[in-house]
């Protein structure tokens, strides 16, 4: 199975997932290792990515998908997966792939942004992901404002 764990940079992708697929002794695995150097230094120096730029990062994405459903792992995969589009190359087989949006209050999220200081995603990205982002109807929604362990308990109980 694949646990798809979306949102907004700052909303907790990766420290949900890899909480998560440290409790359920899944691999993990951050999308955001799989973007091409171009895009880290576009929005590294502030500069929005469009649909264009995410193109080949999708379809990375959705290769490295494919071969984990061939081979049949358990991975958790944080991706912003912003736009509907997105999550249709993405979510190849709704039997075995489940989609975690992870949602929460701007000023937190932008806050938890500006504390960062290992991320090339500056703050001042966020507005745009949030114009880009499409809510999912097909997600479970959780609150980031909840603590990880919370959350990641809560996502397990909605998986079981």
């Amino acid at each position: 199975m694949i646990i798809l764990v979306m949102g907004v940079s700052g909303s907790g992708k990766t420290t949900i997932g890899q909480l998560l697929a440290k409790s359920l002794n899944w691999e993990f695995c951050d999308a955001d290792a799989l973007h091409p150097a171009a895009n880290i230094e576009k929005m590294r120096r502030g500069i929005p990515l469009d649909d264009a730029d995410r193109k080949p990062w999708l379809q990375q994405l959705q290769q490295a998908i494919a071969q984990w459903l061939q081979e049949d792992k358990n991975i958790v995969l944080a991706c912003s997966a912003l736009k509907a589009t997105y999550r249709q190359v993405l979510l190849q087989d709704q039997e075995r792939m489940r989609l975690v949006y992870l949602h929460g209050d701007f000023k937190l999220i932008q806050a938890r942004l500006r504390s960062r200081s290992h991320h090339y995603m500056p703050s001042d990205l966020l507005q745009s992901q949030l114009a880009t982002l499409e809510e999912p109807s097909e997600a479970m929604y959780f609150d980031v404002s909840q603590p990880p362990e919370v959350i990641v308990e809560e996502i397990k109980t909605k998986l079981a």
